[in-house]
């Protein structure tokens, strides 16, 4: 009896040795066993940086730091955002394993669809346009979805996931899937310490990527950035800007087309969802077909404006192919409800009407073009790591 506790003793030991061998060394992934684990995917020795990006410092502002919808268990890490990555773009995540995240969110369409509804993994449609993630984690509101009706970031990724159209998967069945490859053990550890694989810990990892997609390089940021300390960033025109760039930009801001209250703030996101006068809310009656509110009935998300240039067509339902035909929806197109958002009525209740001139409405296209933000879109920390 001693003899075999002895010889399970000495098992034990050998396990943990391996266990240590294999793990251990999961920050810098230099271990002959991480190699090898995780052969079938391009990472880099050194993590990308994820969690320090060097956002300039208007974003870095309170007010800005008040928009991030960051849970206080979830901070951004390297290592989680390169599990979610690879999670982002694992096929696997889908029953037949024929979509992933990646396929309704495309990076180098400022991770959205170019299709008015998404395919999902056997050939179905979805509801609803694909929205950007860009910034997405810059919505205070915190609610996820075109009707809101994911709660928190968190809780959104996982639903494509399982949704019966998109992906159709069990969590329980992508768990099982995961723990079956050689790379996944390995990634969970470095994200969060050891090998253990749930439904929590990817669902944080997707969350993390996702936030770490922030767009601070476009041409309307290397404007920004040069405005001197003191001076209002709205009136100072932009050095790098031409003379139309820079109307467009004050139009953007100014009171006649309200476009600022709704994607006024350095992220270009708005802080709740909106009715934006595009339809009969019965024919999709958004947040309020979620939360039952009479009043929200036919509101929306907003989402962020930046790289807008390459993520059409636009609104929920995929209905605008084009920037022009946005700009015109708001100057001339947009239809009376009772929940139209304040700022596209005018004092009398009637949907305004902007009569903006040919020139006017080049020029607003002409910024919202400057908010393209090519750095995310070719940025390999954000690209698909799996070996083609």
């Amino acid at each position: 009896m001693r003899y075999s506790k002895i010889l399970l003793i000495s098992a034990c030991i050998i396990l943990s040795v391996f266990s240590f061998t294999l793990y251990s060394c999961t920050k810098s992934g230099t271990t002959p066993a991480i190699e090898d684990a995780l052969a079938a995917l391009n990472l880099p020795a050194t993590s990308f940086a994820y969690a320090n990006q060097q956002l300039p410092d208007y974003l870095l502002t309170p007010n800005i730091a008040g928009q991030d919808n960051t849970p206080a268990d979830n901070s951004v890490t390297d290592q989680g955002a390169t599990l979610g990555r690879v999670l982002f773009y694992d096929k696997t995540l889908s029953l037949n394993k024929t979509v992933s995240c990646a396929s309704c969110h495309h990076q180098e369409l400022g991770f959205s669809d170019s299709a008015v509804l998404s395919k999902g993994f056997q050939g179905g449609f979805t509801t609803r346009n694909s929205m950007s993630l860009v910034n997405a984690r810059y919505y205070p509101a915190k609610h996820f979805f075109w009707d809101e009706r994911a709660a928190t970031l968190e809780a959104q990724v996982l639903t494509p996931i399982q949704n019966s159209v998109e992906m159709g998967m069990q969590l329980d069945t992508l768990v099982n899937r995961l723990k079956a490859t050689k790379h996944y053990p390995v990634l969970f550890a470095k994200a969060f310490g050891d090998t253990t694989i749930n439904s929590d810990r990817i669902s944080k990892a997707l969350s993390q990527f996702v936030r770490s997609i922030i767009s601070y390089k476009s041409k309307y940021d290397a404007g920004r950035s040069q405005v001197p300390p003191g001076a209002d960033p709205v009136q100072t025109p932009y050095n790098n800007f031409t003379t139309q760039e820079n109307q467009g930009k004050q139009l953007f801001f100014s009171p006649l087309t309200a476009c600022a209250t709704c994607h006024g703030t350095e992220t270009f996101t708005a802080p709740g969802n909106r009715n934006d006068g595009i339809e009969n809310p019965s024919v999709d009656e958004g947040v309020g077909g979620v939360t039952n509110i009479i009043a929200q009935v036919g509101n929306f998300k907003v989402p962020s404006l930046k790289n807008i240039e390459l993520t059409a067509p636009y609104m929920h339902d995929g209905r605008f192919a084009t920037l022009e035909q946005v700009v015109e929806h708001y100057n001339s197109g947009i239809q009376a409800n009772a929940n139209l958002a304040p700022q596209l009525k005018n004092p009398n209740g009637t949907p305004k009407r902007l009569n903006l001139s040919e020139e006017q409405k080049a020029s607003l296209v002409a910024f919202l073009k400057t908010l393209t933000d090519t750095a995310i879109t070719t940025d390999e920390k954000f690209s698909n790591p799996f070996k083609q």
